[in-house]
C-alpha cells in the first residue's frame, strides 16, 4: 500500500527574496520527512487565487506560514487556517512581526538564515507529522440504524426487506484518508442493494458472504458525517421450498462492517435484530 504523504500548505509573501527560503529552508526540510510542501503559485487551478488558497488551507494537514514583514495577506490566511483548526508553524525573520495575540503560538525566529530555519523547522515538522499519524490511526467511527422490516406476502412467496443506514464520522482533526470501500459480512441468503443496484459480493464460507457497498464520499472532513444507505432483501418462504410458512419473521445476529481506507481497514461489529411483518394495507 502506497503511503499517503502529509500535505503542508505554505503561506508567505510573493516576492523573489523569499524563494530561496522556501526552496532550501522549508521545502527541503519537508522533503526530508516525506512531507509534500506547496505554495499556491506552484499549482494549476481554474478557480480564483483566493478561492484556491481557501481550498488548500482546508485540504492541508498543516500550515507553514512566514509572517516576515507583517504581510496582510499572509496574516488573513493564517487567521482562516486557525479558524479551520489547522496546526500552524509560524516563521519570521524578526520577532516583532509576530503580533501579541499570536505570540503564544509556536513560532520560529530564523533571522534570515536558511540553515537555521531548516534546523529549527525539522523537529517541529517531525512532531506535527507524528500527531497527524496518531490522528490517522483513529479517524473513523461507525453507527448503524435499521428500519423496521416489511414483508411482501403472496401466494407463492414471503419476501422481507429493510433499510440499513451506515453513518461514518471523522473524529480526527484532519481529513480522513481516502475511503476505498465499505464491506458487509452477512448471510449469503441476503441480497443487498445500494442506489438501486445490487451490491457485488464474494462467498467467504458456507452460508457467509461479503458484500461491497460504494463509499458515499471519498474523504470525510474533520467532524463531518458520511452516510451509506443499503437495502437488505431476503426470501423467507416459497411455495416450493418446504420451509415453514409464518406470519412474522425475525433476522437476528452479528453484522460485520469493514471500512477500507488507503491507510488500513476499520472493522466494526453490530448486533442486528429486525422483525418483518406484512404491510397493513
Amino acid at each position: 500500500m502506497e503511503e499517503i504523504k502529509p500535505f503542508a500548505f505554505v503561506l508567505m509573501p510573493f516576492h523573489d527574496s523569499f524563494d530561496d527560503i522556501y526552496r532550501y529552508g522549508i521545502k527541503q526540510a519537508c522533503a526530508e520527512l516525506s512531507i509534500v510542501a506547496e505554495r499556491v503559485d506552484e499549482q494549476f487551478y481554474s478557480e480564483t487565487m483566493l478561492g484556491r488558497i481557501y481550498r488548500q488551507i482546508e485540504n492541508a494537514d498543516f500550515i507553514i506560514a512566514d509572517m516576515t514583514g507583517k504581510n496582510p495577506n499572509v496574516f488573513y490566511e493564517v487567521g482562516y487556517a486557525h479558524a479551520k483548526g489547522k496546526p500552524c508553524a509560524l516563521l519570521t525573520q524578526n520577532s516583532e512581526d509576530i503580533p501579541f495575540d499570536l505570540q503564544h503560538h509556536f513560532h520560529i525566529v530564523y533571522g534570515g538564515k536558511i540553515g537555521g530555519l531548516k534546523e529549527q523547522l525539522l523537529p517541529r515538522l517531525q512532531w506535527m507529522k507524528g500527531e497527524l499519524e496518531k490522528e490517522r490511526r483513529e479517524t473513523i467511527t461507525a453507527t448503524i440504524t435499521a428500519s423496521t422490516g416489511t414483508l411482501d406476502v403472496t401466494e407463492y412467496w414471503h419476501e422481507g426487506e429493510f433499510e440499513l443506514k451506515i453513518v461514518l464520522k471523522n473524529v480526527a482533526k484532519f481529513r480522513s484518508p481516502e475511503i476505498d470501500s465499505i464491506s458487509i459480512t452477512a448471510s449469503d441468503s441476503w441480497t443487498l442493494l445500494s442506489d438501486g443496484k445490487e451490491c457485488v459480493s464474494e462467498k467467504l464460507s458456507d452460508g457467509v458472504a461479503r458484500f461491497f457497498v460504494p463509499a458515499p464520499n471519498s474523504r470525510i472532513a474533520p467532524g463531518a458525517l458520511s452516510q451509506a444507505e443499503v437495502i437488505f432483501k431476503k426470501t423467507f418462504w416459497t411455495k416450493w421450498s418446504g420451509s415453514e410458512k409464518r406470519e412474522k419473521y425475525r433476522a437476528k445476529g452479528n453484522l460485520l462492517i469493514d471500512v477500507a481506507t488507503a491507510e488500513g481497514t476499520h472493522p466494526f461489529t453490530f448486533d442486528l435484530n429486525v422483525d418483518f411483518d406484512e404491510i397493513p394495507f
